[in-house]
């Protein structure tokens, strides 16, 4: 067992140094900043919502895929799990600091008291998301996390030939089922237990949303593909990648 633990340990160190720092800082970016934009609504209705958190969501997705390709659904599923660490630790530390003393800067340009004690709490509010919040966008990150993973190297052995085409299928088929995933485990445990969603709301708004995900990651898939593509020339992650194999040699 302690072998087993130390050889994982041992991996996740390796493929932290090996992922570029830029890719990876920029996806648990996206991943805390999401979750905070969430709690923004752009549009509401009786059966659909979109909230702002969709604008960056996409982001999280095409890193993923981008590590995926290169580095394999291990590597990806791995990085998933800290950038979810990343974010409810994020959650945590700015509840502690809204329940210390002070006010927000906001609370000294309101033109009176009252007003001013309703933009701190409104503030305090914002940045110190409840718990079920966080446990719901965890959970749901986890699973779609994972799923985007295994489903973007499994379709890539079947459609990927090296060229833009197969890249776009392996990210575009995998995000569109795992990110229809994210919003449907993220509605169903918060947005219809706690905010009262009936199932047909949380259906059509895990749809509308992947939806607005995917196109927005279609726009922008030819830089991922080319990120990806530069990887490989320049035998980014080698070291890691060498790694895994002697590990995998080791244990057949």
């Amino acid at each position: 067992m302690m072998s087993v633990i130390r050889s994982e340990w041992e991996e996740c160190r390796s493929l932290l140094r090996n992922i570029p720092s830029m890719v990876l800082t920029i996806f648990i970016l996206s991943v805390v900043c999401m979750n905070l934009m969430a709690g923004r609504e752009l549009y509401r209705s009786a059966y659909f919502c979109i909230n702002s958190g969709l604008a960056l969501s996409w982001i999280s997705f095409l890193c993923m895929d981008c590590i995926c390709k290169r580095f394999g659904a291990k590597a990806a599923a791995t990085i998933t799990v800290i950038a979810m660490l990343v974010n409810v630790a994020t959650a945590v530390i700015f509840r502690v600091l809204c329940m210390a003393p002070g006010r927000w800067a906001a609370y000294y340009s309101a033109p009176d008291a009252v007003t001013g004690e309703l933009i701190h709490m409104g503030l305090d509010s914002t940045f110190s998301s409840t718990w079920y919040v966080v446990f719901g966008s965890a959970a749901a990150m986890l699973v779609s996390g994972i799923a985007n993973s295994l489903l973007n190297v499994s379709i890539g052995k079947i459609a990927d030939r090296g060229d833009y085409k197969g890249f776009a299928a392996r990210s575009l088929i995998s995000s569109c089922i795992a990110q229809w995933i994210d919003n449907f485990v993220f509605s169903a445990l918060v947005s219809h237990v706690f905010f009262g969603w009936n199932w047909t709301q949380v259906l059509i708004c895990s749809t509308t949303s992947m939806l607005i995900e995917v196109l927005a990651e279609a726009v922008f898939s030819p830089v991922g593909y080319r990120v990806s593509r530069e990887w490989e020339a320049d035998k980014v992650g080698q070291n890691y990648l060498d790694l895994i194999r002697r590990t995998k040699l080791q244990t057949e």
